[in-house]
């Protein structure tokens, strides 16, 4: 391939990319994929079993039901930051809170790994701002004689009576003549 080489047309998969892309830079995504991923560990451990050669280990709680709660609660969390990015500090500030009940409820928290993912998924969640959009029309260039030279800029109407608009709702400025004094004492 050389620098002559013609580039290719954009075929469907980069397309894809680019629309995915765009997509992901509008929304907490990667905050919502810390909090889904959270939620799995959590689920999981407290119902699994693990084999050690012929011996099973069940790591069943009494706290299976609430460990399952928590991880779908997390799950339906990371999915509606990436649908709904109006309720990111809601989700976020769940997501932290159900992360820290999943310590003492459900194996501690994943045995951690759902707790940290559920706190570092929620930080973001909350951080996350929108960016500002694009600029689309560029800044007009003023040409010679169009108010682009120094001193050719109209002045302001001048009058002879004062152009102070007061905006002092309290009554104590002095253009009214209370001298900033209150009449209580």
């Amino acid at each position: 391939m050389s620098a002559e080489t013609p580039a290719a047309a954009p075929g469907q998969f980069t397309h894809r990319r680019s629309q995915f892309r765009a997509w992901r830079g509008t929304r907490p995504f990667w905050a919502g994929l810390f909090v889904l991923l959270s939620g799995f560990p959590i689920m999981y451990f407290p119902y699994a079993h693990l084999q050690l050669g012929h011996l099973t280990l069940a790591m069943s709680t009494t706290a299976g039901a609430g460990s399952l709660i928590i991880g779908v609660l997390l799950v339906v969390l990371g999915i509606s930051l990436w649908f709904q990015k109006h309720v990111r500090v809601f989700a976020g500030v769940a997501a932290i809170l159900l992360g820290l009940v999943s310590l003492p409820v459900s194996n501690f928290g994943g045995f951690v790994v759902g707790f940290l993912f559920a706190l570092v998924g929620g930080a973001m969640a909350v951080s996350w701002a929108p960016g500002v959009p694009e600029q689309s029309e560029p800044a007009a260039v003023a040409g010679p004689g169009e108010g682009g030279d120094f001193g050719t800029a109209p002045l302001p109407p001048q009058g002879t009576e004062p152009a102070i608009e007061s905006n002092d709702l309290s009554g104590t400025s002095p253009a009214n003549g209370a001298n900033g004094r209150h009449s209580a004492g």
